[in-house]
C-alpha cells in the first residue's frame, strides 16, 4: 500500500510535525519506521496540502493527516478526495490534530467536520495530564493493543459536531481516574465507514513519546491496514455502547452508584453529552445552566 502523510500546520505547530532545518519531523521519522518494520506500506511525506490533487490520488492508497488549521485544499479537490474514499479506492487515517483541521473554502470547516466525525472543542486535558483510557471494544483489532484502564499522559481533545450514530467509538476517557474528571463522555478513537471506504481517527499522538510508544505504532499500522482493506474489523456505529459509556462517565465524575434497577430513562445519554456545551468555562464562569442540568440528570438516574 502507498501512504501519503500530510503534516502541514496552518497555525499552531505541534512538536511532532516540526521539522528541524536539516531533516524530518519526529512523526515523519516514526511513520517511516512503521512502514519499514511492518512491511505493510510505503510512505511519502509532505507538508503542503497543495500537492493533494485529483491526479495524485491515482498514485496512493491511504491519506494520513496530522494537520492543523484551514488547509489550502479547494472545494473541487476535497470533493475528489471524498469521492476517492467513498469509492473504496482510498482510505483516511487522522491523527491527533487532524481533529483541529479545516479546509480553506466557504463551508470547508463544516464539510471536514462532517467527514471526520467531530471538531476540536478545546483540550481541558493539557499535555502531560494523567488520564486513563477506557477501551470500549477490547477485542477490536484497532484497539486491542490498549488494555482497558491504561494509565497514560496525553493532550486530549473534546469535540463538537460529534454524532454517536455515525461512528464506532473504540476508546474514550475513563472519568473514574485522573486529576480532571468531567461528567460527560469524551471519545478518543473511532472508526467509520465512508461509502465503500474507511476512516480511522485517534486523538492520541500529541507528543513524540506517544509516537515512540509500541502500542501507538501498532495501532497506526493497523489503522492503515484496515483503511486499506488489508484487515477486517467492524465499523458500524456502536451507540448502545457509547450510551452506556456516557452513563458511566457521569456516575464516575459525580461519585454516584449505578442505578439499582439498571434501567436508564430514554434521552439521558444525550442529556449527559449535552453537558459539555454547558460547562462554566464556556459561559464566562456562569454555572447556573451546568448545575441545573447535572441536577436533572442526577434525579433521573437516582429515582
Amino acid at each position: 500500500m502507498r501512504v501519503l502523510y500530510l503534516s502541514q500546520s496552518v497555525g499552531w505547530v505541534h512538536e511532532t510535525v516540526r521539522r528541524p532545518p536539516d531533516g524530518l519531523s519526529s512523526s515523519e521519522i516514526a511513520l517511516q519506521d512503521m512502514a519499514r518494520d511492518s512491511g505493510a506500506f510505503t510512505v511519502e511525506l509532505t507538508q503542503d496540502a497543495r500537492e493533494l490533487t485529483a491526479d495524485r490520488l491515482n498514485d496512493i492508497d491511504i491519506l494520513v493527516f496530522s494537520t492543523t488549521g484551514a488547509l489550502p485544499i479547494d472545494r473541487e479537490t476535497w470533493a475528489a478526495i471524498v469521492a476517492w474514499i467513498e469509492s473504496g479506492r482510498g482510505g483516511f487515517v487522522g491523527i491527533h490534530s487532524a481533529g483541529d483541521t479545516a479546509l480553506d473554502f466557504e463551508g470547508g470547516e463544516e464539510a471536514y467536520t462532517a467527514f471526520l466525525g467531530g471538531r476540536f472543542d478545546g483540550h481541558p486535558w493539557n499535555q502531560g495530564t494523567p488520564i486513563r483510557l477506557s477501551n470500549l471494544e477490547p477485542s477490536h483489532p484497532l484497539a486491542a493493543m490498549w488494555p482497558n484502564g491504561t494509565d497514560y499522559a496525553e493532550e486530549i481533545y473534546q469535540y463538537v459536531g460529534f454524532d454517536p450514530e455515525r461512528v464506532r467509538v473504540l476508546q474514550a476517557l475513563d472519568m473514574s481516574a485522573g486529576p480532571l474528571r468531567r461528567p460527560y463522555p469524551v471519545p478518543v478513537t473511532w472508526v467509520r465507514q465512508v461509502g465503500r471506504g474507511r476512516l480511522f481517527y485517534t486523538n492520541l499522538g500529541h507528543t513524540p513519546s506517544t509516537w515512540a510508544d509500541p502500542r501507538f505504532r501498532d495501532q497506526i499500522v493497523r489503522g492503515i491496514r484496515w483503511t486499506g482493506h488489508r484487515l477486517d474489523a467492524p465499523a458500524s456505529p456502536n451507540q448502545a455502547i457509547q450510551d452506556a459509556a456516557a452513563i458511566t462517565a457521569f456516575l464516575s465524575a459525580e461519585g454516584l452508584d449505578a442505578p439499582a434497577s439498571g434501567s436508564i430513562p430514554a434521552g439521558v445519554p444525550d442529556d449527559i453529552r449535552g453537558l459539555q456545551a454547558l460547562h462554566p468555562e464556556k459561559h464566562e464562569g456562569d454555572a447556573s445552566a451546568w448545575d441545573a442540568a447535572r441536577a436533572r440528570i442526577r434525579g433521573a438516574l437516582t429515582k
